[in-house]
């Protein structure tokens, strides 16, 4: 898997702690600070939303919070703001203890899902506005909106209303707005959900860009794995208030540590095996197991990309459909004990394949996790 993390090549690093990514340091050699949940708890009524959640981030690092609905990603981001109160448990900012300190004493800078722009004033009065509540100068707060404006990509913009802007350009409003006020902490909850795809993918890159050049310690929730894979240092993945595992991107792809990792990041082939000597039987080849394995009996948790495909008159599966993806196609195929495979290969390859044409399948010897068979 290749790394999505790559920024450019005059991008300095500091060494990774235990665990983590190596962290980019911003341009302007601006530091970043700490964040620290520990024991964070939140309950409604029996409903246990974040169950003893503990975080660190480190200095000028970007983490994403990854899960479904209902795991507790957004309320662990709005206990961090100050915008909900925890139960049990403790919120640390630059070593310094926030939990008791109202949101706006926090020095965070939000980024929503809704843009909340004030359609009233100009692209600059808004980015502007909090510098506004802070007492700066009319001077020092239109030099630093404009800044932060040419820094999204907006400098040109800078007198316009936000009718006149797409959602794209009033997301980055949004962002350039936060970053005005030279946060501690920046928090983005979800803040590319409401746009299409192709602008997804566009702003998430001039998150990214922006905050490697800030060096802002930033918290990134999302639902989305590609985004959380593509932006993020390191990716926290939740499930039912609790933390799985947090990994960088390519090591949460390739080395899940749990079940339920296993099988929410990307797609994943549940194929019959028995777990011995520390290997596991997958289409005649001996594949190495994952920490945190089950032994015995299990499924073996295979990526698409794994499985080798060919046409083969005597091959034991069958071509169910060939979905072209660009440069890379996806098979599925049925084996003869009803199993279905997914597949990913070469659209060069793909387009060799068609429905009910015999095929051999095998598997590349790259390291699983096993389940057990319940799991």
């Amino acid at each position: 898997m290749s790394d999505p993390r790559a920024g450019s090549s005059d991008v300095a690093t500091q060494p990774a702690s235990t665990g983590g990514a190596a962290r980019p340091a911003s341009a302007g050699g601006a530091a970043g600070v700490a964040v620290e949940l520990e024991g964070l708890q939140r309950h409604y009524g029996q409903v246990r939303a974040l169950d003893g959640l503990d975080l660190r981030i480190e200095p000028g690092e970007l983490v994403a919070l990854l899960g479904p609905s209902g795991c507790g990603k957004t309320t662990a981001l709005r206990i961090v703001a100050g915008l909900e109160g925890q139960d049990a448990g403790t919120v640390r900012v630059g070593g310094r203890d926030v939990s008791g300190v109202p949101a706006n004493k926090r020095d965070m800078g939000m980024v929503f899902q809704a843009y909340s722009l004030f359609p009233h004033l100009t692209v600059l009065e808004n980015v502007a506005f909090g510098l506004k509540l802070r007492g700066r100068s009319r001077k020092e707060r239109r030099n630093r909106a404009g800044d932060m404006l040419d820094l999204v990509g907006l400098g040109e913009h800078h007198d316009r209303y936000a009718t006149q802007l797409s959602g794209g350009q009033q997301q980055r409003v949004a962002l350039a707005r936060a970053l005005a006020i030279e946060p501690a902490v920046l928090l983005l909850d979800e803040p590319l959900s409401a746009l299409d795809a192709k602008v997804r993918v566009l702003l998430r890159e001039e998150i990214r860009r922006v905050q490697l050049d800030v060096g802002t310690t930033t918290l990134f929730v999302t639902h989305d794995q590609e985004e959380a894979l593509a932006v993020a240092d390191r990716v926290g993945v939740m499930n039912a208030g609790r933390l799985e595992q947090i990994a960088t991107p390519a090591a949460l792809y390739d080395a899940p540590a749990t079940a339920f990792v296993g099988q929410f990041v990307g797609l994943s082939n549940r194929m019959p095996t028995r777990v011995q000597g520390g290997t596991a039987r997958v289409l005649d080849t001996d594949l190495p197991v994952l920490a945190g394995s089950a032994s015995g009996a299990g499924h073996a948790l295979v990526r698409p990309e794994s499985l080798v495909v060919e046409p083969d008159p005597a091959g034991s599966g069958s071509v169910v459909s060939v979905s072209f993806l660009g440069a890379l196609s996806r098979v599925t195929v049925t084996m003869p004990d009803g199993i279905s495979l997914v597949a990913q290969v070469r659209s060069s390859l793909g387009e060799q394949l068609a429905p009910g044409q015999r095929v051999r399948v095998a598997v590349t010897p790259t390291p699983v996790l096993v389940v057990a068979a319940e799991a």
